[in-house]
């Protein structure tokens, strides 16, 4: 009860004064440290406790990692990290949408930038304080860089080592040209930039892509079969979307930006579904992004194909307590189903709308 008070009055503040405060929060250890059902998952290599994750964007410059690990996340991931420092767009560039149980925001990668990054990290690995859980290292391309891909080489060797995987962000819609990094040939560029900043870096992690809700049929088709030709670890099924679903209710409802939240749950879940349809045995792992804020909504989006589940705008609107009770809320739609781990609940249900119908149902029974 006291976390969610603690939210309702974060409420009060403007939503990027909501957030710097939450980020200090954790940073201090102050929150939530919830004993949680184990859900062990393994994926591409990598050891999580749980399949739910923080997505990139809350975090931007591993301010407060341990502290989000802390609420009971299996994994956090940090940024989106650019080369140089940019300040981002002017503000106000976060709008809540409380009617619709959204977010828009247009903060166009502002960043401390990697060597602001890299202090943080080092500083976090000499003091011998960290929790447990898997780190994810979210890298983008500067706004003004005449040369974006190689702003990704740059950024992978130089924070690779930090990281338990890294993520190439090509799906803000709030850096012109970016989401162009999505077509066939401009991926396969952009995964080898990746590669060859591992090489520069001098150790190997896998290779994770974060795509846009907005894609077509084809391009969903396009992107699987080229992430798998190139042996890419996984694919995070989505970002933001531009688009404006019919019935938002909320003043800000129109701003520019990328909206996240409810109103993106459906859409990037059929997405995921599309993609998970596309990629062979064996290929690159599916994380399920957008719209999550319930136990069931996680368990809808494992049900469709993805191994992992991340939030951000839910804990932004909920509060803190919010990652141990979509844990406990997964854990037991699981035990409804007789299922016993992620692994055999991962694409049983591959049509994304009875996927959602089934894990709604469970809830609603229980």
């Amino acid at each position: 009860m006291i976390w969610r008070l603690a939210a309702g009055m974060a409420r009060l503040l403007p939503p990027e004064a909501a957030h710097w405060a939450a980020v200090m929060t954790l940073r201090h250890g102050i929150g939530p440290a919830p004993v949680l059902p184990t859900l062990t998952v393994s994926v591409a290599g990598l050891d999580f406790t749980n399949p739910l994750g923080l997505a990139a964007g809350f975090d931007k410059d591993a301010t407060c990692p341990d502290g989000a690990l802390r609420l009971g996340f299996g994994h956090v991931e940090l940024g989106t990290i650019t080369p140089h420092p940019q300040p981002g767009n002017p503000r106000p560039r976060v709008f809540r949408l409380a009617g619709d149980g959204a977010v828009i925001n247009r903060y166009g990668f502002n960043s401390r930038g990697l060597e602001a990054v890299a202090a943080e990290l080092a500083r976090r690995r000499r003091s011998g304080r960290k929790q447990g859980g898997v780190i994810g290292i979210n890298v983008g391309a500067n706004k003004t860089s005449a040369a974006p891909t190689e702003d990704y080489r740059i950024a992978v060797a130089r924070l690779a080592g930090f990281a338990d995987y890294i993520t190439l962000n090509i799906s803000s819609p709030n850096t012109p040209g970016l989401r162009d990094l999505q077509t066939a040939d401009n991926l396969r560029l952009l995964i080898a930039a990746g590669r060859n900043g591992l090489v520069d870096a001098g150790c190997e992690r896998p290779l994770f892509i974060k795509l846009a809700p907005d894609l077509a049929p084809a391009d969903i088709e396009a992107i699987a079969a080229t992430a798998a030709d190139e042996g890419v670890a996984g694919l995070i099924a989505t970002n933001t979307t531009i688009k404006r679903p019919d019935g938002l209710r909320s003043a800000h409802a129109f701003e520019a930006g990328g909206l996240s939240g409810a109103p993106l749950f459906a859409m990037s879940t059929h997405v995921l579904a599309e993609m998970a349809g596309w990629l062979p045995a064996g290929g690159p792992v599916l994380v399920g992004a957008g719209g999550v804020a319930s136990g069931w909504q996680a368990y809808a989006k494992i049900l469709v194909g993805a191994s992992l589940v991340q939030l951000y705008t839910a804990l932004a609107l909920e509060g803190p307590d919010l990652p141990a009770r979509v844990i406990q809320e997964l854990a037991a739609l699981m035990a409804a189903d007789g299922i016993t781990d992620i692994a055999m609940a991962r694409g049983q249900i591959p049509d994304a709308d009875k996927a959602m119908q089934h894990a709604l149902r469970l809830a609603q029974s229980a």
